[in-house]
């Protein structure tokens, strides 16, 4: 029977000092191979709501919607209008539907549209 010989090299390329710390979180790491893409602008958080409102109108609908029906619906059932609330809270499922439907039409919408 042959043993096979292990070599003795370390698969650290550098080394390390005590306390040294590995990498950098002040800085995004550097990945090999990928070069992130660089912002065209910065926009607040009101200018990418307007733009994204802009792109697709009915989420923020569906949005609203689903929002004032469980509102609604809740204050019909505290009130003791069960059957009210009842119909409510059908509508609210049916304004959430809506907004997940309205988002899967608008990835679609945005996947098929050309790159500019």
């Amino acid at each position: 029977m042959a043993v096979a010989a292990t070599p003795a090299v370390s698969d650290q390329t550098e080394a390390q000092t005590p306390g040294q710390i590995p990498f950098d979180l002040s800085q995004p790491p550097v990945i090999e191979g990928f070069t992130p893409l660089t912002k065209a602008k910065d926009e607040s958080f009101k200018e990418k709501f307007l733009r994204k409102t802009k792109e697709n109108p009915f989420v923020p609908i569906g949005c609203l919607g689903t929002a004032g029906a469980l509102l609604y619906g809740l204050r019909a059932f505290h009130q003791g209008k069960t059957r009210q609330s009842q119909m409510l809270m059908r509508g609210r499922i049916f304004a959430q539907g809506f907004t997940v439907v309205a988002i899967v039409v608008g990835v679609f919408a945005t996947a098929l549209k050309p790159k500019q």
